[in-house]
């Protein structure tokens, strides 16, 4: 059974159009929640976003993507994360086109994303837009595969805040078991009407920058994102710089609720304890853990519980980088897989922020502020969808 390794990565969101901008982002505890530019929804006024800087134009000028083209801000945000990631793995048209080469990506709005115009187009207010045959959330997928002509395995997960972490997970497997030599895995979404209009239904929208793990925490931020990994196998990674190996994955589902996860975290324990089997490491193995860390009463109480029960109440050093992005629901997982090797890499953690008054029942807090110098060898990345679909990732300091 083959090794994976993590060969190449890129990201856009609030925090920077390029990872070298969100480290440094990250580094100085400067979040990119505030009041949307861009984005049009009767909310703006009263909700804050984690919206990239960028408008739709500034985008297709970035791509270098036609023009009327149908091309939604998912699929944009899209190619931009996904160009970087296949240019830090210096991956050639020939190896992207070849039949061993895979491609799985996540969203959940998709092309959604222009709500009036999907509204407009179903019930056939005058001519048909540019974005008629766009609003899937596979969309982004099929325009990336075809304009890099991949030919090989390719996939779109939708698992709601899962969804790109299951990504990860699914093309690990698919090298481990010798079906590919390569997997481009990640996802991306953008800010729309339909998600931020279901979300303020369920009342977990903070009119504030969010506070995971926070006592006073009010709710959850929405943002937008695009993040992609490129895992390759031994044999493709042997000349090439490795960033990381991934080592363990779990995934599971608690079946409690569509939005929440029970009391007693059984979904979350599963997956972390999952993860850490496949790894083949114990619970103090790991050195750092991004958590799911939405910022909303259910979520981070019940990590909590998952963090006192897999980790004995003595977790290792955790945050929530949602705090800088918001919540990027289908990017999150391969958005925050790549802060985590960030971390890893630079050997540095990342503060939690605006936790002032960490939860008062357990005996531990996230992460306060920078830290330098921080010998990390195993870090563990949650994602916990809706539906409860909890995914726990576990990646290793190559050698």
């Amino acid at each position: 059974m083959s090794k994976v390794f993590v060969t190449g990565f890129g990201a856009i969101s609030a925090i920077g159009n390029s990872t070298l901008e969100a480290r440094s982002s990250l580094i100085n505890g400067t979040s990119g929640i505030k009041k949307a530019r861009f984005f049009k929804s009767n909310y703006v006024n009263s909700l804050l976003f984690g919206e990239i800087p960028l408008n739709d134009e500034e985008f297709i000028n970035l791509t270098n993507s036609p023009k009327n083209s149908g091309l939604t801000r998912t699929s944009l945000i899209a190619l931009a994360a996904f160009q970087q990631a296949i240019t830090s793995a210096n991956l050639s048209e020939e190896v992207l086109s070849s039949f061993t080469t895979g491609f799985i990506s996540a969203s959940t709005v998709g092309g959604m994303c222009y709500t009036d115009e999907l509204y407009k187009d179903a019930n056939l207010h005058g001519e048909a837009s540019e974005f008629v045959r766009s609003y899937e959330a596979s969309d982004h997928t099929f325009q990336i595969a075809s304009r890099y002509n991949i030919k090989g395995y390719t996939d779109t997960i939708n698992t709601a805040c899962s969804s790109s972490a299951n990504a990860i997970l699914l093309g690990a497997r698919l090298i481990q078991s010798g079906r590919l030599d390569r997997v481009i895995v990640g996802g991306a979404d953008s800010l729309a009407k339909y998600t931020v209009n279901g979300f303020n239904a369920l009342m977990i929208l903070s009119d504030e920058a969010c506070a995971p793990f926070s006592t006073d925490r009010k709710g959850l931020n929405l943002g937008e994102a695009g993040a992609y990994l490129v895992l390759e196998n031994e044999a493709s990674a042997n000349k090439k710089k490795k960033y990381a190996e991934v080592i363990g994955f779990g995934n599971s589902n608690d079946a409690f609720h569509p939005s929440a996860t029970s009391q007693d975290a059984v979904g979350p324990v599963l997956a972390m304890q999952k993860a850490l089997q496949v790894a083949g490491i114990s619970a103090n193995a790991i050195n750092y853990i991004n958590a799911h860390g939405t910022g909303t009463i259910n979520n981070d109480e019940t990590e909590s519980t998952a963090f006192a029960t897999v980790f004995e109440n003595n977790p290792p050093p955790y945050n929530s980088t949602k705090s800088y992005t918001g919540h990027t629901l289908a990017a999150s997982g391969a958005l925050e897989a790549v802060f985590s090797i960030l971390s890893m890499e630079n050997n540095e953690l990342y503060p939690s922020l605006n936790c002032q008054a960490p939860i008062h029942t357990f005996p531990f807090q996230p992460i306060q502020s920078y830290c330098k110098q921080q010998p990390i060898q195993y870090i563990m990345s949650n994602s916990f969808g809706f539906g409860g679909n909890c995914t726990s990732l576990i990646f290793s300091k190559c050698m």
